[in-house]
């Protein structure tokens, strides 16, 4: 059950009407309640809470007591953005504690940002995510708009470039005016697209114009939404682009502590007393968080499909091996 501590928190932040940190204490309980074998108790208070976070929306942004609604894109938007609304919480997220308390200090000056923007200044909002595929980019993204009760809008590539003179750069201006007029988390997901350092590209063409066109938008903007760019290949970016986020962070492959962490998460109690914890450590050492979560999802499907008796080491170590051999495949 909940500590002391926790207890009085979460009773202050109830006075405080404080709801964002009520929610996270809440949170903190279910992720307390899992890692003592509490599975689904814990799993019922997370759904409680993404109940309520949906139905009465509390996490007021810029301290205002609305909801943020999702305004679904239309026109030329409607194919260059995809719109949704996260349930995920950082709770959800395995990341190492250095990324978590730069992510809890982003969360912390945009829920106050009036009080920031008060005092002549502004709260990190330009985030540059970098580390190999699979490894947390994308679902930080997620986390920080359900944290927020903000929409994530991610970019869709193949609907910004173009081949005609100066529509791509008209369609990128098109997205910056929607963060000022709908407050949200913008997502440039495989950002070295349009991020390509401009001295190796080839061409003087329409993907220079719109790295030009993407800095100075960045540069320009006051909006008060999130951008956040995620790239896989950090050392292709342009040098400029750099000095233009509040924030970069670097997401690694997991080590021994957070696949621990990772399997207790996506694995109850009753699958470790058929398969060794140890054994699934060592044989996943090298693979993204994405790859891991994705065998324990098979190992759960094998579990439904074929029964509890069927899952044991050789059979799990046999998924981890066939996911291993696919990724060194493509």
């Amino acid at each position: 059950m909940a500590s002391s501590d926790q207890i009085k928190a979460l009773l202050k932040s109830f006075i405080d009407k404080d709801d964002s940190h009520f929610y996270s204490v809440i949170m903190q309980v279910a992720a307390s309640e899992a890692q003592k074998g509490h599975i689904k108790f814990a799993e019922e208070l997370k759904q409680l809470i993404d109940k309520a976070r949906k139905e009465i929306p509390l996490s007021h942004i810029a301290t205002e007591r609305v909801p943020i609604p999702i305004s679904q894109p239309r026109g030329e938007l409607s194919n260059l953005l995809a719109v949704s609304f996260p349930s995920y919480r950082m709770y959800d997220l395995v990341i190492p504690k250095e990324n978590e308390l730069r992510i809890q200090r982003i969360l912390k000056e945009n829920r106050h940002l009036d009080k920031i923007k008060s005092h002549g200044l502004d709260s990190r909002r330009k985030l540059l995510l970098i580390g190999p595929p699979g490894c947390g980019k994308t679902m930080t993204a997620s986390v920080i708009a359900g944290e927020l009760g903000l929409p994530l809008f991610t970019l869709r590539l193949d609907g910004l470039i173009t081949k005609y003179l100066g529509e791509t750069t008209q369609k990128l201006r098109m997205v910056f005016d929607l963060m000022t007029e709908q407050r949200g988390v913008f997502l440039f997901d495989e950002f070295d697209s349009i991020g390509s350092n401009r001295s190796l590209l080839n061409d003087v063409g329409e993907i220079k114009r719109v790295l030009n066109s993407f800095l100075i938008f960045l540069e320009q903007d006051r909006s008060s939404s999130l951008i956040i760019s995620a790239t896989n290949f950090p050392q292709s970016l342009d040098h400029a682009l750099f000095r233009r986020f509040d924030d970069i962070i670097k997401f690694d492959l997991p080590n021994s502590r957070q696949i621990t962490q990772l399997l207790k998460k996506k694995l109850s109690n009753n699958v470790f007393d058929a398969i060794d914890l140890e054994l699934l450590k060592k044989n996943m050492k090298g693979l993204s968080y994405g790859d891991i979560t994705s065998i324990c999802d098979q190992i759960y499907k094998e579990i439904i499909l074929e029964g509890e008796n069927a899952m044991n080491d050789q059979k799990a170590v046999s998924l981890i091996k066939e996911k291993s051999s696919f990724k060194k495949t493509v």
